[in-house]
């Protein structure tokens, strides 16, 4: 099939690709506890006013503003306190001119008070009066009804990741199940007759299985759930059978292995049995990761990825991330990125993308990006770097101190 193998672009490879691939949401219902970090499906809007009482934010006596105008440690206002409103219930007094009433954080304002005076700003003088030292505005510490969201406001969109703090606001307004994306599943197929378990020795000529455990664990980042297909050898027979499974039980399919232009390389044949329109890239302009397969078969999404694990996983990030997302109805997620100086001279071909493995150094107070340089087959150039940069498509490479950004991760 080296016919296929023209390459692409990584944004053209990605846009020819997303022609074909039109996912649908799935949505489930869940406990709102359980759904930290899963995708939103709904649009999600407020079935009250939050608060729905006027509260205290400080613990203090409640009052008319109007009374406590022109107060001071030299001329303090004086008032008499009618009472004390218990915390978690209804205020059932009422404050008139001159009157004060004890309240707490929290507590809810009695009817006739406009605001709240701390209660470090005030001594009692006896059982039923007080000396207030320092004016308060109206509505000063003090909670309205709808302050912090309004009845029918929107609070989340659809595609919304759910962070804690969203949890605690959807709590706060009884919204104790919400509708969110089914996870895609992501089936991951390992291949190589040289390719044994991680729990096996291996032996001259073997290396043990990477992609399967670092794909998946990928997979599973961004919201998917991946399912291991095992190692199937370099058997045309052996590996149309998995991947016909695997479509049938997966939204995507990866292939780890298997996507270059060797005669022992059949992904990409095996791929177009799978489906239409079959292949639809064999080739992106990346490094590293060339010889990387995109296909859509049937509406499933399947990906050859080149068997190195610094490839695997820098085209897992470049498309297989996104796909996840678009499955999802969701944004790709943020990432984190710094600024720093770059080491020491990259080299690249203009026309291709490369992607180089950086660790952070400070000096002299600066942040420079020191390059982990090594083959795309060896794993520890990723365990020991802290970060990605990009030299970009039209670009020859980078200089020594030139400004980069780093993708953290």
């Amino acid at each position: 099939m080296t016919e296929l193998f023209n390459v692409y672009a990584p944004a053209d490879a990605w846009a020819r690709f997303a022609e074909h691939y039109r996912p649908q949401v799935r949505i489930e219902r869940i406990p709102t506890a359980d759904a930290l970090g899963r995708v939103l499906a709904t649009q999600l809007t407020s079935p009250q006013n939050l608060p729905e009482f006027v509260r205290s934010t400080v613990d203090g006596y409640a009052v008319a503003a109007a009374d406590t105008y022109g107060a001071s440690p030299g001329l303090p206002a004086l008032l008499t306190v009618v009472g004390e409103v218990p915390m978690g219930k209804a205020a059932s007094l009422t404050i008139g001119p001159g009157e004060a009433a004890l309240v707490h954080t929290g507590g809810m304002i009695p009817p006739g008070a406009d605001a709240v005076v701390m209660i470090e700003h005030t001594q009692r003088v006896d059982a039923h009066n007080i000396e207030v030292f320092q004016p308060v505005a109206e509505g000063q510490n003090v909670v309205q009804i709808g302050e912090d969201i309004r009845l029918g406001q929107p609070i989340l969109k659809p595609g919304h990741r759910l962070r804690a703090q969203d949890i605690g606001g959807l709590m706060a307004l009884g919204i104790v199940e919400v509708d969110v994306a089914a996870p895609p599943l992501v089936g991951i197929i390992s291949t190589g007759d040289e390719v044994v378990p991680p729990e096996q020795r291996p032996q001259p000529g073997q290396v043990r299985d990477i992609n399967s455990y670092s794909l998946a664990a990928l997979a599973q980042s961004v919201g998917a759930q991946a399912l291991r297909y095992g190692i199937v050898p370099d058997e045309r027979a052996d590996l149309e059978a998995i991947a016909r499974r695997a479509v049938q039980e997966c939204d995507i399919v990866v292939f780890s292995a298997g996507s270059s232009v060797s005669y022992r390389d059949m992904t990409a044949e095996v791929i177009n049995s799978l489906g239409k329109p079959g292949v639809l890239v064999h080739g992106v302009s990346v490094k590293p990761g060339k010889p990387t397969i995109l296909a859509v078969c049937d509406g499933k999404a399947v990906f050859g990825l080149p068997g190195n694990p610094v490839s695997a996983m820098v085209i897992f990030d470049l498309f297989i991330t996104p796909a996840i997302c678009a499955a999802l109805g969701a944004p790709l997620p943020p990432r984190m990125t710094v600024r720093a100086r770059l080491a020491r001279n990259l080299a690249s071909d203009a026309g291709r993308e490369d992607y180089v493995q950086v660790r952070l150094e400070a000096r002299d107070g600066e942040l420079w990006a020191v390059p982990v340089l090594g083959k795309s087959n060896l794993i520890y150039t990723l365990v020991n770097a802290e970060g990605t940069i990009k030299i970009p498509l039209d670009s020859n490479g980078l200089r020594t101190g030139e400004w980069v950004t780093v993708t953290l991760g």
